[in-house]
């Protein structure tokens, strides 16, 4: 090997030496946002990260009954990964689902929401389901961008098949941000460029909001969810403080 590549060789392996201690330096001086929900801490957990989100035990007329995730779910996230769930059931039997997962220091706490539904046996219908905003009164006149997923799942009960639809609905949240983007592209973009820029890794909140109807009942469910909505969130989601607008994505 003649001398200038010697030459280079030594100035590749120093390179690749300056950015990887670079690399470990800036992963360990890194700081992490509040959350952009209510949580509080959980006592027999040593790591002050991991807290409770704390959704709201009443919300309109429902009440509420607090979920257990399973363990196939906290086994498979990340330890540091924070959850809330609720399931809540209004008069007439109605219910919905609403659950958040709030991030710790590693951002594959979240995945697509899609894998989460499919991997439960519903299918989801594209043609029916879309972007959306609920216009949101409190704390302040926003609107809440999120995404709306029509699904469908069919079960045999007494040798009969019975179809069902379900209605879901998601968005994400940080402690300075909302977003209702799809693909997690505007939101791996943003965390991204404030980790660098500012050395602050921000923690998103994944929250959503899950109902079954029967088939053609798919705009009344989505109505009802729309209005639990509206009541629910402003009661654990901090963004909007009151008296600023949120930064919403698409």
């Amino acid at each position: 090997m003649n001398k200038t590549r010697w030459i280079f060789l030594v100035v590749g392996l120093a390179l690749i030496g300056a950015t990887a201690a670079f690399l470990v330096q800036f992963k360990n001086n890194r700081k992490l946002s509040p959350p952009g929900v209510l949580t509080r801490p959980i006592p027999e957990n040593k790591d002050p990260v991991v807290v409770e989100v704390l959704l709201p035990e009443k919300v309109l007329d429902y009440e509420s009954v607090l979920k257990q995730q399973e363990a196939i779910v906290t086994n498979t996230l990340p330890a540091d990964t924070s959850y809330g769930e609720r399931i809540y059931t209004a008069p007439d039997k109605f219910w919905i689902q609403m659950n958040a997962v709030l991030m710790g220091r590693d951002r594959t706490s979240h995945h697509k929401p899609q894998y989460c539904l499919t991997g439960a046996g519903w299918n989801i219908d594209q043609s029916m389901s879309q972007r959306e905003t609920i216009h949101m009164e409190r704390p302040v006149s926003y609107d809440l961008p999120v995404m709306k997923l029509i699904s469908t799942r069919q079960q045999t009960i007494d040798g009969k098949t019975v179809t069902y639809r379900g209605v879901y609905v998601y968005w994400f949240v940080s402690d300075n941000e909302i977003s209702g983007d799809e693909s997690g592209v505007e939101r791996m973009w943003s965390m991204g460029r404030e980790l660098i820029m500012t050395g602050i890794l921000h923690r998103w909140t994944y929250v959503s909001c899950f109902a079954p109807c029967l088939p053609g009942q798919e705009d009344a469910a989505y109505e009802r969810v729309k209005t639990f909505i509206i009541a629910a969130t402003p009661e654990f989601q901090l963004v909007p403080p009151p008296g600023k607008q949120a930064a919403t994505g698409p």
